[in-house]
């Protein structure tokens, strides 16, 4: 099985000479060397319209990238987390108002740094909620960017949060060496904020990981595995690349200067990856790298929100709790990573367009997420369409005009008649 169907992309109401403008647009950015490859895929009213793979999944091999190539999605696991969590709630599991001490009683008396208070707290005014957890509101602040008298006065708590653990176990929060989750350590540190009141992106996913497996009952990649990864079809999907599958994984790359240019560098090696060698260690959010798909077996996944919970006859979720899903659970609040226009939902960002000096050109009510190693994906529900657009680039950004993501976007909607 692939992916979906193709389509005839005139009879999906677009002009086929508009849509074949995709392929060169990405190749432009290939050709600079500011990608090492792109992914790309667009689908109509369930139907593949454009699928390209540009590029390479190492400068070093020079092997191609291909639709079967194998991606690290990051943060673009986090629609995939907002599924579990619905999946859970449907079945009466866990409510998105669920206190997070319902699972992990460690959290069940949190504080709140008082402002221009140092070393001053209060008791939060409600715990953490699944909720909290899935729409980056926990108010927990990340340990990282914690002001340096807090790490002082909670030496002991860093200590268990990051001794002995090597930069990626630290960027997780990932189990300890004697089998403790370690996030549970975040418990003792202080809020930035009261739950609920304020947006710290992806800080409560590493929670989030430790609640969907107590209110499951199972480890998180089983989880995933029995009830999105098998139902869907997403053969190659997995949070470590699958036994027989190495071929398909490349090289991940960040943005360094050099002699007064920015220059692609090696980020992870394919080979000696964690998502090939590492320890089994899981995030929902992302840390540690998230799923490795294809964009074949993701945009099956998109598929299936888009058809309201179903694909090829087999629900996942309802189409109300989908609607759920991508529903306002942030109201009016500042989402300082989209800027205005966003709302946050149970693991999506959706456009609303209120309050942008602008209008971006996508329909209100789209939505979808974005990765670390510059994967997006978005989904259209007025226009029945979803795009996919996968490369292996750690803070693409920062090379200059590496505006890719947007300008697949815009090509893929100038097509539409």
């Amino acid at each position: 099985m692939f992916a979906l169907p193709l389509g005839d992309a005139a009879a999906l109401g677009f002009d086929p000479d508009r849509l074949g403008q995709i392929g060169p647009a990405m190749q432009a950015y290939i050709d600079d060397h500011r990608l090492p490859n792109l992914v790309t895929l667009i689908a109509r009213r369930g139907q593949i319209v454009h699928l390209d793979a540009r590029g390479v999944l190492s400068f070093t091999t020079g092997k191609p990238a291909t639709p079967e190539s194998l991606f690290r999605m990051f943060s673009s696991t986090k629609p995939l987390a907002g599924v579990a969590a619905c999946i859970l709630y449907e079945r009466g599991l866990l409510t998105p108002d669920d206190p997070v001490a319902r699972f992990l009683p460690e959290f069940g008396d949190s504080r709140v740094q008082i402002p221009n208070a140092p070393g001053m707290t209060e008791r939060a005014k409600r715990g953490i909620t699944v909720r909290d957890c899935l729409t980056n509101t926990t108010g927990i602040l990340n340990p990282g960017t914690m002001p340096a008298f807090y790490r002082e006065q909670y030496a002991d708590v860093f200590g268990r949060l990051y001794d002995g653990l090597d930069a990626l176990k630290t960027l997780g929060w990932m189990r300890r060496d004697d089998g403790a989750p370690s996030v549970r350590a975040l418990a003792e540190l202080p809020l930035m904020a009261h739950p609920g009141e304020s947006f710290e992106y992806h800080v409560g996913y590493p929670v989030l990981t430790e609640v969907i497996a107590a209110a499951s009952g199972q480890p998180v990649d089983e989880f995933f595995q029995q009830n999105i990864f098998d139902p869907l079809g997403m053969d190659d999907t997995g949070f470590y690349v699958k036994d027989g599958l190495a071929e398909h994984f490349g090289d991940s790359y960040i943005p360094r200067p050099s002699d007064g240019v920015v220059k692609l560098e090696v980020f992870e090696r394919g080979e000696t990856s964690e998502k090939i060698n590492g320890s089994g260690e899981f995030c929902v959010g992302g840390s540690t790298g998230g799923i490795v798909t294809t964009v074949g077996d993701y945009a099956r996944f998109g598929q299936m929100l888009l058809n309201g919970g179903e694909l090829d006859g087999v629900r996942v979720l309802g189409r109300k709790t989908v609607e759920l899903m991508v529903g306002n659970h942030t109201g009016d609040m500042e989402i300082p990573i989209t800027g205005p226009g966003f709302h946050w939902g149970l693991g999506v960002a959706t456009y609303h367009g209120r309050d942008r000096p602008a209008p971006l050109m996508r329909s209100v009510g789209s939505y979808g997420w974005d990765g670390a190693a510059g994967t997006t994906y978005w989904a259209d529900p007025s226009e029945e369409l979803m795009g996919v657009c996968l490369t292996q680039v750690m803070a693409a950004g920062m090379m200059p005009n590496n505006d890719y993501q947007e300008t697949f976007r815009r090509l893929a909607y100038q097509a539409l008649i």
